[in-house]
């Protein structure tokens, strides 16, 4: 076997490796009738190794992929979403996309209709289309669409600011730049799996803080996501929502 083809093999292990482990739970409940237990989110060890695994992508036939499969009926043909209901994918990271559609085929990630639509996607999906389609998002820049109204927010442009530079120590509120970047460019380095923010669909990005907030959604490592969520104030989550959907025009 010839180099690509026993890499893109060893990655296709890793991925289905991951699969099986996460619904070994599900399966030993209902051996006994039980309601099947949520997958556990990866962690950071688990996500490195996965990630080191992936086959290299190949952006070309990822646009490819991305209009075979529909993927525009919902994410729009250049990555940024038509309605309100869907996320922005342009200019996401690579790791980032990867991570979640591995969470939609596992089911870590089953918060809801659009969830689900996601894992029947996504059930079958090799590593090398995973890693395609992120590669080609990567590629595209960074969305800013004015259409999706903004959250009105009594929360001041400083104290906005504030929270995404210096978070808030008296209630350790972490900055969101440690995670997303100083742009909302996403993460480097280590936390190279944590998503661009800037120019996401406001509506997208409040819906997901709410659901960190009330435990709907249980994907992030360490509960770190769930964490920040539930010390933040609807006012704070509706500004930063603004203020991420408009960073790319303000650069």
């Amino acid at each position: 076997m010839n180099t690509p083809l026993r890499d893109l093999a060893a990655a296709a292990v890793l991925v289905l490796a991951a699969a099986a482990s996460a619904l070994l739970p599900v399966a030993r409940a209902a051996e006994h009738g039980q309601p099947a237990p949520a997958p556990a989110a990866m962690t950071p060890g688990e996500l490195r190794t996965l990630l080191a695994g992936m086959p290299a992508g190949d952006p070309v036939r990822g646009e490819r992929l991305h209009s075979a499969q529909f993927c525009a009926s919902c994410h729009g043909a250049k990555g940024v979403a038509p309605t309100p209901n869907w996320p922005h994918v342009a200019g996401q990271r690579a790791a980032y996309t990867v991570k979640m559609l591995v969470d939609y085929q596992r089911g870590v990630r089953a918060e809801g209709e659009r969830a689900a639509l996601m894992h029947d996607v996504t059930r079958d999906m090799p590593a090398q289309d995973m890693a395609d389609i992120a590669a080609w998002y990567a590629t595209l820049p960074l969305p800013h669409e004015a259409e999706t109204p903004r959250p009105k927010s009594t929360v001041s442009a400083s104290d906005v600011l504030h929270l995404v530079r210096k978070g808030d120590p008296s209630r350790l509120i972490t900055p969101c730049a440690s995670c997303h970047g100083a742009k909302g460019q996403g993460g480097t380095g280590d936390g190279k799996a944590s998503p661009a923010l800037a120019g996401q669909n406001p509506q997208y990005f409040v819906r997901t803080m709410q659901q960190f907030h009330g435990e709907v959604r249980t994907n992030d490592a360490k509960r770190g996501m769930r964490a920040f969520a539930g010390k933040l104030s609807t006012a704070e989550v509706e500004a930063l929502a603004t203020y991420y959907a408009d960073l790319p025009a303000a650069r």
